[in-house]
C-alpha cells in the first residue's frame, strides 16, 4: 500500500500545482460572477449576448466540476489507504480484502492519472487568446479548379472538426467555384477554446492528388490558405473613419428573411492595407457590419502582430518571409498517403481520417511545439 500511497499524494500534488498554472481560482470567481449576471432580470434581453455568456458559463461549470470530482477521487482513494493499512496491522487474516482493494485501487490510479492527463492539456491552451472564439477564412490558392475544390475539402474538414468539439459554426460569407468547390469561405466558430484549438490550421495548405478534373488523370498538386483569427471583443485596434470605405449590395446564395431581397450584404475595405472584408449571411445591413468590422480589427491584429514578429526575427537575422510555397502541412494522396506538417514534423498516414475532422493529433503537436517555443 506504500507505493500506491506515494502514487496518489503525487497525483494530488501535480493536480494541485496545475491548477494554479490554469488559474482555477480566478476561474471559479469568473463563474460566479456569470452567475450573478444571468439571475439578471433583464439577461435574455439582448438573446445574442445572452446566449454566449450561458455557454461561457456552462463550459466553465463543466471545467471547474472535472477538477472537483478529480481531487474527491484522489482523497477519498488516499483515505481507503489510510483505512486499509490500519485494518492490516490490526487483524492478520484481512490480506485477502487489502489484496482485492489494492487491485481496485491500482485501477483508479490508472483512470485518475488518464483523466488528470486530458485535463492538463489545458495548460497548451492557457495563451492570452486561446480561450476566445475563432474567425476562419478558407481561400482557394493556385491550382484553378482543383484549388478550388480543394478549399472545399478543407472546409467540409473543419465543419467536421468544429462538430466533434461541440463548436458551433456561423457561416459569414460563401463564394463559390464556377465549376465546382469554393473560391472563399468566411465562418465564425463559436465555442470556449474555438481559437486555441484551431489557430494551429493557419497557413498555406497543400494537397497532392490524382485530378478528379482532369481527363488524363495526371497527379496535380494545389493549394489553399487559412487564416485563422481570435474573435476578440474589446480588441484595441483604431480603426479611422477616413481609412475605410464600406460598400453595401445584394447578398447572393441562398435567400430567406428578405437576405437576398435587400442591399444587406456588407464590404469594407481597409485603405492603408488593401484589407478587404465581406459578411452577407446576417439578416440585417446593420449585423452585418458589425461583423465585418469585428473580423476587420481581427485581421489588422493579426497583422502588427506579424509585422512586430518578423522585426524581431530580423534582429536575430534569422527572418523567413511568408510567401505562398511556404505551407505549414501537406496532404498527399498520390502516389502514397501521408499527411505531414512541415512545422512539428508530425504526420499521419491516414489522409481521409483527416479529412473527416481527425485534427486532434495535429493540434496536440502544434501546440506543444508552440509551448517549445515560448519557453
Amino acid at each position: 500500500m506504500k507505493e500506491l500511497r506515494t502514487a496518489f499524494q503525487e497525483l494530488q500534488q501535480r493536480v494541485q500545482k496545475t491548477e494554479r498554472l490554469l488559474h482555477i481560482e480566478d476561474k471559479r470567481a469568473q463563474l460566479r460572477a456569470l452567475e450573478v449576471t444571468m439571475r439578471e432580470p433583464d439577461f435574455w434581453r439582448n438573446q445574442t449576448e445572452a446566449s454566449e455568456t450561458a455557454r461561457l458559463c456552462d463550459a466553465l461549470s463543466k471545467e471547474l466540476a472535472t477538477w472537483e470530482q478529480l481531487k474527491r477521487d484522489i482523497s477519498e482513494s488516499l483515505e481507503l489507504i489510510e483505512l486499509a493499512e490500519k485494518e492490516n496491522t490490526q487483524h492478520v487474516d484481512s490480506t485477502q480484502t487489502v489484496d482485492a482493494l489494492r487491485t481496485d485501487l491500482q485501477e483508479k490510479l490508472t483512470n485518475l492519472s488518464r483523466q488528470f492527463a486530458d485535463a492538463e492539456f489545458l495548460i497548451l491552451l492557457s495563451s492570452k487568446h486561446d480561450a476566445s472564439n475563432a474567425l476562419i477564412a478558407v481561400h482557394a490558392g493556385a491550382g484553378g479548379v482543383d484549388a478550388q475544390d480543394w478549399a472545399a475539402m478543407l472546409f467540409r474538414m473543419f465543419l467536421r472538426f468544429c462538430e466533434r468539439k461541440g463548436f458551433q459554426v456561423r457561416l459569414l460569407e460563401k463564394a463559390e467555384g464556377q465549376e465546382a468547390g469554393l473560391k472563399r469561405a468566411v465562418f465564425e466558430v463559436v465555442g470556449r477554446y474555438a481559437y486555441g484549438y484551431l489557430q494551429s490550421e493557419h497557413g498555406v495548405h497543400r494537397l497532392v492528388r490524382i485530378s478528379p478534373f482532369d481527363a488524363e488523370a495526371m497527379r496535380h498538386t494545389s493549394f489553399a490558405l487559412v487564416e485563422v483569427l481570435p474573435e476578440l471583443e474589446d480588441i484595441e485596434v483604431d480603426v479611422k473613419a477616413e481609412d475605410i470605405r464600406v460598400d453595401v449590395f445584394r447578398s447572393g446564395g441562398h435567400g430567406g428573411q428578405s437576405v437576398n431581397t435587400t442591399d444587406s450584404a456588407v464590404r469594407i475595405v481597409h485603405i492603408p492595407t488593401g484589407i478587404t472584408v465581406v459578411c452577407q449571411n446576417e439578416r440585417s445591413q446593420r449585423q452585418n457590419r458589425d461583423m465585418a468590422m469585428k473580423y476587420l480589427k481581427a485581421k489588422l491584429h493579426r497583422l502588427e502582430q506579424e509585422r512586430q514578429y518578423q522585426e524581431k526575427q530580423q534582429i536575430r537575422g534569422a527572418f523567413t518571409s511568408a510567401e505562398w510555397g511556404n505551407q505549414i502541412r501537406s496532404y498527399v494522396l498520390q502516389p502514397y498517403k501521408l499527411v505531414k506538417d512541415h512545422r512539428t514534423d508530425y504526420q499521419e498516414t491516414e489522409p481521409q481520417q483527416v479529412l473527416d475532422g481527425a485534427l486532434d493529433g495535429f493540434v496536440e503537436a502544434y501546440l506543444r511545439f508552440r509551448r517549445a517555443q515560448q519557453v
